[in-house]
């Protein structure tokens, strides 16, 4: 088993877009519905580039969760999420920056949630220091409407006024 930790900022500034030495199209779906009182999981197949995967996490909030990825098959991902998606297919450019010891991925959301930017930063403990760039915003780590399996239920552009914080 896999865990994931992980810090979500939003993006204020475009001062990255300089220091992005790659940049990936994403598109994911998620395959079961976390609004049910006995889900403990999301479930979602991610094109990434030429690749696919399964992608299993658990639905906690905060800094770490358990997570399962398995790569499957090209086609068979693009025919699963035109298919068995439920909610609308999240689309993204991820951008890689490197940011003192850390590499930043920063997501520029296309779509329902056009508008948002969130950037995350993988860490090895709960208690790594990292280092903030000027161009990162407000920590959404615990808040949960920012989590793609979130946005696919009700994307940024359903936000009110109020939320686009």
């Amino acid at each position: 088993m896999a865990r994931e930790i992980e810090r979500k900022f939003l993006v204020k500034s475009d001062e990255w877009k300089a220091l992005a030495f790659k940049q990936t199209h994403f598109a994911q779906g998620y395959l079961n519905d976390i609004s049910e009182a006995s889900a403990k999981s999301s479930v979602r197949v991610r094109i990434e580039g030429e690749k696919a995967n399964m992608n299993i996490k658990s639905l906690e909030i905060g800094l770490s969760r358990d997570e399962y990825e398995y790569a499957i098959p090209l086609e068979e991902g693009k025919q699963i999420l035109q298919t068995l998606a439920t909610g609308p297919v999240i689309e993204k450019i991820r951008y890689l920056v490197k940011v003192g010891q850390h590499t930043w991925e920063i997501d520029e959301f296309l779509g329902a949630n056009l508008g948002l930017v969130v950037a995350e930063v993988e860490l090895d403990s709960e208690d790594e220091e990292i280092e903030i760039p000027n161009w990162s915003g407000k920590e959404v780590t615990n808040i949960s409407r920012y989590y793609n399996v979130s946005l696919s239920k009700v994307p940024f552009s359903f936000w009110s006024v109020d939320e686009n914080v």
